[in-house]
């Protein structure tokens, strides 16, 4: 069992982390205007999700939704053996898919990826290599791709700032035959469904999660790390429209700050999740309200 692993009950809903890692370090480069002297203003990030020096902690991490329908995998990392531009995701050898089993979860159990957006860490375990080939990690599964999203990244191509990506972790899952092109509102399975949020990237999605009258929400990259929660007008080197992402950002905090529904952050490092609340102009993530505990298992709660 790996120790980063965390577990959620919504209603009859169980969400699970597969953390491929986290730490201090990285998330800088994309977020310019977090320098350290300004992470370190917003003291409520302290400890979980920047260090004494303001550095920025965060994660890359899957995330499991049990139903009593369908499991679900949204967002698949960045996967074993690719050859990516950013060295510390070059040619990466991890657990992932073993820690994914050992909490439950195995490859071929899974019924639906749904990925928020085609970017480099957030489609990497759609394939593995096998005999020199890419393959469809989860053969049994159906690959939910935003048609927005995809006629986005199928005119582009591979991404010359990460590498082959669209080539090793998208087209070969389509050539399979297993990728369903849906609307940005589409319903994933009862209790599931996705809702619009551009900016990041034009088809960019997240996920929202309703059971037996509690909510939770699944960011994808609509932010990056707490702090644009503070800054929501810090944006991401990487978003393609800038305005319109902090746009998003400013709509969604409004959404749900004072509300009890679970944000659940796609690159949030643990406790990863937690409610949304006003603080002054801006808004805070406060973890209190929900303490989630290792994951042991996919019935684990």
């Amino acid at each position: 069992m790996s120790e980063h692993n965390l577990t959620w009950r919504v209603g009859a809903v169980t969400i699970t982390r597969i953390t491929e890692f986290e730490g201090p370090g990285g998330l800088s480069r994309y977020l310019p205007d977090a320098t350290r002297e300004r992470v370190r203003e917003i003291d409520w990030l302290q400890p979980h999700f920047a260090t004494d020096e303001g550095r920025l902690i965060g994660a890359i991490h899957a995330l499991v939704i049990e139903t009593p329908d369908a499991r679900i995998v949204v967002d698949t990392c960045v996967g074993n053996d690719k050859q990516r531009e950013v060295p510390a995701w070059n040619q990466l050898q991890t657990s992932f898919l073993d820690d994914m089993a050992e909490a439950g979860y195995g490859a071929d159990s899974i019924d639906i990826v749904m990925c928020t957006h085609l970017h480099v860490d957030h489609v990497g375990w759609n394939t593995k290599l096998v005999d020199e080939v890419w393959i469809p990690t989860f053969a049994n599964a159906r690959y939910l791709f935003g048609r927005t999203e995809y006629d986005f990244w199928a005119a582009r191509g591979d991404d010359p700032r990460f590498g082959p990506v669209f080539s090793d972790s998208v087209k070969p899952v389509f050539d399979a035959g297993l990728v369903d092109l849906v609307e940005t509102d589409h319903q994933v399975a009862p209790g599931v469904r996705l809702t619009s949020t551009p900016g990041h990237t034009p088809g960019h999605v997240s996920v929202l999660i309703e059971s037996k009258g509690e909510q939770a929400f699944i960011t994808g990259d609509m932010l990056h790390h707490p702090c644009q929660m503070a800054h929501p007008e810090w944006g991401a080197v990487v978003d393609e429209d800038k305005p319109q992402a902090v746009q998003t950002r400013h709509d969604v905090f409004s959404r749900f700050a004072g509300t009890p529904t679970l944000v659940i952050g796609t690159h949030f490092a643990a406790p990863t999740a937690g409610r949304i609340v006003r603080d002054g102009d801006a808004y805070r993530l406060d973890v209190k309200a929900r303490n989630p505990k290792p994951n042991c298992g996919g019935d684990d709660a």
